[in-house]
């Protein structure tokens, strides 16, 4: 399992990648909303001032997870770029199709 802030960090960088791939490329396209949907497990530190966290579980995970409860959340990302100034502006991408990519 992984923290659903890794995925969500993974997702920014292959977003990123995908808009530094598109720089100068003729066709691209306007970012729109993202949709992420995971099933999560929460994990509660037991020490003192612990945090709870939301971990990711694979599909593949099996019994592992059997007595953890696990929920579906949806999340909707809307991406913008921020220059240095503070100005959110679209982003636009383009690239090669990565693998797995849908």
């Amino acid at each position: 399992m992984i923290e659903l802030s890794e995925l969500i960090r993974d997702l920014r960088k292959e977003l990123t990648d995908a808009l530094t791939d598109g720089v100068g490329e003729v066709l691209r396209f306007e970012l729109g909303p993202v949709e992420l949907e995971a099933t999560v497990a929460l994990d509660r530190d037991a020490s003192a001032g612990g945090k709870v966290r939301f971990m990711v579980v694979e599909a593949n995970a099996g019994g592992k997870i059997a007595q953890t409860q696990t929920q579906r959340i949806k999340l909707t990302l809307q991406p913008k770029l921020v220059d240095p100034d503070g100005m959110a502006r679209t982003a636009w991408i383009a690239g090669d199709e990565a693998d797995r990519e849908r």
